[in-house]
């Protein structure tokens, strides 16, 4: 039983093997160049030192939770063709349910604004 799970050690050991040789070589071979704006902190895009009370823009949020939204819906479709043969018709006819709703949504959000940034 466990030969079956010997070629994922092997991939697990040669992943973890590449990705130390990879940052090892970043570390040995990058250059070492630091100026302020690169050493300087990055907060969404305002500067991170300013008064606290200042007006905090939601678009942010606004891109972020529509960006989770869109993602799910590919993470649902790739199951979903997977089993497609086996699910039948109304595996199908739930799918293109779920994404007709997500595309509604989509428009919503697209004729609300929300995906302008100006």
């Amino acid at each position: 039983m466990l030969e079956n799970y010997f070629p994922i050690l092997i991939f697990l050991v040669i992943g973890f093997l590449l990705g130390g040789v990879m940052i090892g070589l970043g570390l040995v071979l990058a250059p070492r160049r630091p100026d302020d704006q690169k050493l300087s902190a990055y907060e969404c895009g305002f500067e991170p030192f300013e008064d606290t009370r200042m007006k905090f823009d939601v678009r942010y949020y606004l891109v972020a939770i529509l960006f989770i939204i869109f993602d799910l819906e590919i993470a649902f479709l790739f199951p979903w063709a997977v089993v497609l043969e086996e699910i039948g018709l109304f595996g199908y006819l739930a799918m293109v349910l779920f994404l007709g709703i997500l595309v509604i949504g989509f428009i919503y959000e697209w004729m609300k604004g929300a995906l302008e940034w100006e």
